[in-house]
């Protein structure tokens, strides 16, 4: 692994709008590249964070810097803008800068489309596998990269799993990129080109972002593009749009390899419970043979891995009682997947509800023996509990949720505590990793008699 050259992209001018997880590194990127790069933020803390990062990152010889200028003004001539995922482009509405792109015909890319041009660029081979799907997709990605790092392959993993694209390093011919990529991202791509690619699952997600289903179809359907017969296109068929969208890629270049939960992966992990997981082992081994892996080691692999963060993490079992934190399930259809898994269990959830709340979840009511809701929805959820009959207390913050939790599960003797909140968090946290800490350090004050 090495780093990009510096005149990679010398002579190309960049707007980067957005200087968050993915917009910061992609203009710092961009800058050791050799690119001209006008960034800006609407939040001034973003911008004098990355005015601080240039301050210690920069020689102290550089004349040349990165300019903070507000893009809804002055000229606009640059080669893209390069739009943070979070910043409409079209649906709801085009964010202003997003317009003034449009109408000077500049166009507007994800950081990942940089990272392939870059890589290409360089002269590296390096080969591109994109994960999506509405649910799974962090996990397939860092199982894949798990499987093809054990085998020795060099593998940079990221985009919108994180790190961000631009902070992955350049690979050499025999390396693989392994891209977590959301609608968002897909939606700004021009040239990539994924050797492999998967999409899971989908169901009813970002609809204000892609107006309808179809257009959230549509959106995902991107990871596809531009294959060719050398090509893998992997995809689930446990949903009726999965199916739909194998059906279409049969008429499309790539060979094609459908994958389900229903499958028996090649071996068991602690890290990989339940028949979604099942799905993402099936979809990672797919890409991994694909890859040239051999069975053994992807075996080795599936059984070595350690799971990720906020996705049915055990964190602590206190007198018979394992807390799971589940934070990463953000709507319904991902809560379903840790549900299944437990015969009975305390339930905590709540948070900024998704289209349809926790309807779907309704055959899975006799698992729970309390549930516990959080956050600004709890109303809803608890309407929703209360017509099918289910024990609840809206206690409304994680702090009363854990200890409660506990209590329920010692007295309807309930052997798991499970944070699968079926929502969104914005509304008491800053993401999903922040509530799924939050949750881990309130068990752990309870193992160690602090709450």
């Amino acid at each position: 692994m090495s780093t990009f050259g510096p005149t990679l992209f010398s002579g190309k001018r960049f707007a980067v709008l957005g200087l968050g997880k993915n917009g910061a590194p992609a203009a710092l990127a961009l800058h050791a590249m050799g690119a001209d790069v006008v960034a800006w933020d609407d939040n001034a803390a973003s911008r004098d964070g990355l005015a601080a990062t240039m301050k210690v990152e920069a020689p102290a010889a550089t004349a040349r810097a990165i300019v903070l200028r507000d893009l809804a003004d002055g000229p606009f001539d640059f080669d893209a803008l390069v739009l943070s995922p979070g910043i409409p482009h079209l649906l709801p509405k085009p964010h202003p800068v997003a317009r003034r792109a449009f109408d000077a015909g500049v166009p507007v890319l994800t950081d990942v489309e940089l990272l392939f041009q870059a890589v290409r660029a360089s002269g590296s081979r390096a080969r591109f596998v994109g994960v999506t799907g509405t649910n799974g997709k962090s996990t397939t990605t860092a199982l894949l990269a798990h499987i093809l790092g054990s085998a020795g392959i060099p593998v940079a993993a990221g985009a919108n799993l994180g790190p961000a694209a631009l902070s992955l390093p350049l690979l050499p011919h025999d390396g693989v990129y392994v891209l977590e990529m959301s609608s968002y991202m897909l939606e700004r791509l021009a040239t990539v080109r994924f050797d492999a690619s998967v999409m899971l699952n989908l169901s009813a997600d970002h609809i204000d972002r892609h107006g309808d289903m179809a257009g959230y179809a549509m959106a995902k359907r991107s990871i596809f593009a531009r294959q060719t017969a050398a090509d893998l296109a992997v995809v689930g068929t446990d949903d009726a749009g999965s199916r739909d969208m194998a059906d279409w890629l049969d008429e499309q270049a790539a060979r094609v390899v459908r994958v389900s939960g229903t499958e028996a992966p090649l071996a068991g992990g602690a890290a990989l419970p339940g028949a979604h997981n099942a799905q993402n082992a099936a979809a990672a081994t797919a890409m991994a043979r694909f890859l040239g892996v051999s069975d053994a080691v992807i075996d080795a692999g599936l059984a070595s891995y350690p799971g990720l963060p906020h996705r049915q993490q055990r964190i602590v079992t206190i007198d018979g009682v394992s807390f799971i934190n589940d934070s990463k399930a953000t709507n319904a259809d991902a809560s379903e997947r840790a549900l299944v898994c437990y015969d009975r269990l305390i339930w905590i959830a709540g948070g900024m509800a998704k289209e349809g709340g926790i309807e779907p979840l309704v055959p899975l009511f006799p698992r729970i023996a309390r549930a516990l809701l959080i956050g600004r929805d709890a109303p809803q959820f608890a309407a929703t509990l209360t017509r099918e009959g289910v024990k609840f207390d809206i206690v409304g913050t994680l702090e009363a949720a854990v200890p409660a939790a506990f209590a329920a599960a010692k007295a309807d003797n309930a052997p798991v505590v499970l944070l699968s909140p079926a929502c969104a968090s914005w509304d008491q946290f800053t993401g999903y990793d922040q509530r799924g800490d939050r949750f881990a350090e309130l068990a752990l004050n309870l193992q160690a008699g602090d709450a």
